[in-house]
């Protein structure tokens, strides 16, 4: 979708010039933000006009990802939180497929586990997540998705998330919840330092592991 410069400009003007100092001391008037949002409405009608009457919206994607990952999931990379070997469950498999939208803060989610069994555990709000850590070190977890389903031979979760993100732990010393400002650009900017996993009762460190990159 196109919107010419001042669109954009009020977009996020009109959303900010009351909650934060602005930059430029000339203020925002309210002619003004009327005129930007009268001129975005304007630009969301004629991209909506041109994808009607030409073809070229049939070959968009439904989904718009600025990046995507499939991370495959083992036990041997499970690492305690005391950065320790800490192996999961013998023969259990995940496939993570991630879609990430910097923009709107979203991250769309396809996971499959094989061979996870056992109820779900977490001091978090669900067992699975996105951790932010390298490889071989543990870290705190910044989403938490909804636990996958099914039979043992194959739990299935999908959908998407926007942020603001909460994971039900808080950071430590009475800190702020771990996925507090977390955005999905972090993940972007460096996916080798994010891990995605799940846990269960057996096996608490995490039944799977794997780096995002």
């Amino acid at each position: 979708m196109h919107f010419s410069t001042t669109a954009i400009v009020a977009l996020l003007s009109a959303t900010t010039a009351l909650a934060a100092p602005a930059a430029n001391p000339e203020p925002l008037t309210i002619g003004k933000a009327i005129q930007y949002k009268k001129q975005y409405l304007k630009d969301c009608k004629k991209d909506f006009d041109y994808k009607w009457s030409h073809d070229g919206w049939k070959n968009e994607k439904v989904f718009h990802f600025d990046a995507e990952y499939v991370v495959k999931a083992t036990p041997d990379q499970v690492i305690a939180t005391d950065q320790t070997s800490a192996p999961g469950e013998p023969g259990a498999k995940g496939i993570f497929k991630y879609g990430i939208n910097i923009a709107e803060n979203t991250i769309c989610y396809n996971i499959t586990l094989s061979g996870v069994t056992g109820e779900y555990q977490s001091l978090a709000k669900t067992s699975t997540h996105i951790h932010e850590a390298v490889k071989g070190r543990a870290g705190p977890p910044r989403i938490a998705f909804p636990n996958p389903q099914g039979p043992d031979e194959r739990r299935v979760s999908y959908g998407c998330l926007t942020g603001p993100f909460t994971t039900g732990i808080n950071a430590p010393n009475n800190g702020p919840d771990t996925g507090t400002g977390f955005h999905v650009r972090q993940i972007v900017e460096n996916p080798s330092g994010f891990f995605t996993d799940t846990h269960t009762a057996k096996f608490v460190p995490g039944a799977v592991r794997g780096q995002i990159a």
